[in-house]
């Protein structure tokens, strides 16, 4: 399995939210498949059928997290080069003719481009890997090719 970059902010965030799965969702699910159980006939309960959907989705989501975990390699933000761009890296980019956006390098399991998270698995997260501020970079994304400019990298 290909190791995950993740963020110390990232690892406590998947940490919590699998102690949360583990300690609370199970027991809310295990309640909520008692009470459908008590209440008759099991194959035409919607209710018992609708929680053990959601003890599947549980459980898989419990696994991935475990392995994830497990194979996570935390970036050390403060370690992390200010010369080149690396997994962690803070980077100013502008395309031409257009504003200045900030981004944080992040691994794939951590990605939120609403909140300036990239992967560096995503075409402008790959292009960028290694390159200094100043550089002009062509990225080929799914929609097109575009060019930016690396304003600074932090």
């Amino acid at each position: 399995m290909p190791t995950s970059f993740l963020t110390r902010e990232g690892y406590q965030k998947l940490q919590e939210e699998l102690d949360f799965l583990r300690s609370v969702k199970r027991q809310e699910i295990a309640n909520r498949l008692h009470e459908a159980m008590e209440g008759g006939e099991l194959i035409e309960n919607a209710e018992y059928e609708a929680a053990k959907n959601e003890q599947a989705f549980v459980e898989g989501r419990i696994k991935d997290l475990d392995v994830l975990l497990a194979t996570a390699r935390v970036i050390d933000e403060e370690t992390v080069a200010a010369d080149s761009i690396q997994v962690g890296s803070t980077v100013t980019v502008q395309e031409e003719g257009g504003p200045a956006e900030i981004y944080t390098i992040v691994g794939a399991a951590e990605s939120d481009p609403a909140h300036g998270k990239i992967s560096n698995e995503s075409p402008l997260g790959k292009a960028l890997i290694n390159r200094k501020a100043g550089e002009t970079i062509s990225v080929e994304a799914p929609a097109g090719a575009f060019t930016v400019t690396i304003i600074k990298v932090e």
